[in-house]
């Protein structure tokens, strides 16, 4: 079965750097070409919807999706590594959230119902 796991989330002082990885596995023992599939960050804040930040099609064709974070995130992908990261720069209280990963087949969206496969999140803390 695909699975995503995401690490490297933890607590942070603003203005600090993390960096997020999210590891795939299982793709080609279900008959599935994994470098087929985009792969997406999300992040979803308490009490706030699940919100896409950006997707990586192939080895380095991204699409960014949140204006908060541009400048600062950077999405990367290691076919090699079967891993996709992302680099979290200049960090602020308003960037805590727990972090996921997706999969979706083929396409970017920015959409979390269009997502084929989920990690089960890792969690960033922005606090002094």
């Amino acid at each position: 079965q695909p699975q995503l796991v995401e690490s490297g989330g933890g607590l942070v002082q603003p203005g600090g750097s993390l960096r997020l990885s999210c590891a795939a596995s299982g793709f080609a023992d279900s008959g599935l070409r994994l470098d087929v599939y985009t792969m997406s960050w999300f992040r979803q804040a308490p009490g706030k919807e699940r919100e896409a930040l950006s997707c990586i099609r192939g080895a380095d064709i991204v699409t960014n999706y949140a204006d908060s974070v541009k400048g600062r995130f950077t999405v990367s992908r290691d076919n090699a590594k079967n891993t996709i990261y992302l680099q979290m720069n200049d960090l602020k209280p308003e960037d805590s959230a727990v972090y996921y990963c997706a999969a979706r087949w083929l396409r970017c969206s920015h959409y979390v119902t269009d997502m084929n496969y989920w990690g089960e999140g890792t969690l960033v803390t922005v606090s002094s």
